[in-house]
């Protein structure tokens, strides 16, 4: 019996992928195996999954090549059509925007194992399929020889759009909309890679996704933007070039304005040369034996596994300035707004501090693990005193409260202690104020100006 890895384990021991952040996004989203897709598709939530049809697979992406071929245009779908760049109501117009994104990927990843998805899913011998795929004996400096299907009188005058779409000139959405709206049947049945579902079904497909899941598609333009570039680049067809050209504006949320005001107390500018460890856990492989649940599973199956994952606590430093404290008010007034400052947090762990102080009339460490649980231990009051006495205590020098404001008036020797840090202050709740640490921040930011990320 053949044992398949998961798809998600497949896609990280894909060499490629490293080279174009797949391992970083993977961690920002969850690769889910789903026959409900014909193939891949983007499912739009808080944390947005990417469903994998594992059949599709099987049959057609069956190497780690290929299978990153189909990923990166799922990604494309999300980074030119979910931003609604380019329209995508019509049959055709699927096959078009298809087209372009196919294209543009050949010359990103130019290499027979990466294109052969598209060689190996599409006849070059069939209209308009042979225009989701490279000529064949394709080149990236040369296009190769005419596609069987356009060598018929009636489809001669379509073979330059398709040398100009596979060549260094380059053919745009509009030209291939235009010239294919003459050929192409309106409910022509054929087979597309990504998500084409209908609007109205909550996938990825119904546009809005830098609104729905703002830090996914953040994320995504700044991976996107770092993407190596072909040889011979085409000016305005790299998905970066066209990100630049066509910026979108995403509304602020608590997680994006909490880094902010977290970065400016933090002394993290372009030109910092303060540095700072921080500790994380990395998986390495052994030969060296350990139980766990993959183990488990494999053995029970009959198969002896040859390397095994060992997690790793290793300290690395980085540029860009230090770790801040952070503290949290958690009194009564806050109880609406506390869940979602906590996922702020959560989302701003690589600039906090290991442990996160929420305080009402006392001050309670916790840790990561705990904010994730929820853990919200007040006494239902507020008090400005014991932030100062545990910032005393603890000699810290850089920290940012988040809190309606109203905390009472710090005494003299408070004053004092929160005057000689950096301190930043991110308000937040129904009503706030900044009467009561007025004159001691550093920086202000009120979060309520943010979009609702809740």
């Amino acid at each position: 019996m053949t044992i398949h890895a998961p798809i998600a384990d497949r896609l990280l021991n894909a060499f490629p992928s490293a080279s174009y952040g797949l391992p970083a996004l993977l961690q920002l989203s969850e690769i889910v195996e789903s026959t409900e897709v014909p193939t891949a598709a983007v499912e739009c939530r808080r944390r947005p999954r990417m469903l994998i049809n594992p059949q599709f697979v099987a049959e057609h992406a069956n190497t780690p090549d290929k299978l990153v071929t189909l990923v990166m245009h799922e990604l494309h779908h999300v980074i030119l059509g979910h931003t609604r760049l380019f329209p995508r109501v019509t049959p055709m117009d699927n096959i078009v925007f298809d087209a372009v994104i196919n294209s543009m990927l050949c010359f990103l990843m130019p290499e027979r194992a990466h294109r052969a998805l598209f060689e190996d899913f599409y006849d070059h011998a069939q209209f308009p399929a042979c225009f989701l795929r490279p000529p064949p004996g394709w080149l990236p400096t040369e296009y190769g020889t005419t596609p069987d299907a356009l060598k018929h009188p009636s489809r001669a005058h379509l073979a330059p759009l398709h040398e100009r779409l596979y060549s260094q000139s380059g053919a745009t959405y509009e030209e291939l909309r235009r010239a294919l709206s003459q050929e192409v049947p309106p409910n022509l049945a054929l087979a597309l890679l990504g998500d084409h579902s209908p609007s109205g079904e909550g996938s990825s497909s119904d546009g809005g996704l830098e609104h729905r899941a703002p830090e996914f598609m953040e994320h995504i333009r700044r991976l996107v933007e770092r993407w190596p570039q072909p040889k011979n680049p085409i000016a305005g067809r790299s998905a970066s070039d066209l990100l630049k050209a066509a910026r979108i504006t995403l509304p602020p949320t608590r997680r994006t304005m909490l880094a902010s005001v977290l970065r400016k107390v933090a002394g993290r500018t372009g030109s910092s040369t303060m540095r700072a460890p921080q500790r994380r856990e990395m998986d390495v492989e052994s030969p060296l034996p350990r139980l766990d649940r993959r183990t488990c599973v494999l053995r029970g199956l009959g198969v002896q596994p040859a390397l095994f994952r060992h997690p790793m606590q290793h300290t690395r430093v980085h540029r860009g300035g230090e770790l801040v404290h952070v503290y949290v008010d958690v009194s009564g007034s806050m109880s609406d707004v506390i869940g979602a400052l906590y996922r702020a947090v959560i989302d701003c762990e690589g600039m906090v501090h290991r442990t996160v102080h929420v305080f009402s009339t006392e001050v309670v460490d916790i840790g990561f693990a705990e904010l994730r649980k929820g853990t919200c231990p007040s006494t239902g009051g507020t008090s400005i005193e014991c932030v100062a006495n545990h910032m005393r205590r603890h000699h810290v020098r850089r920290a940012v409260i988040v809190t309606d404001g109203f905390v009472g008036r710090p005494g003299a020797t408070s004053r004092e202690t929160l005057a000689s840090c950096c301190l930043g202050v991110a308000l937040t709740g129904s009503s706030t104020s900044r009467k009561d640490l007025e004159g001691l921040a550093n920086h202000w930011i009120d979060l309520n100006g943010a979009a609702n990320d809740r």
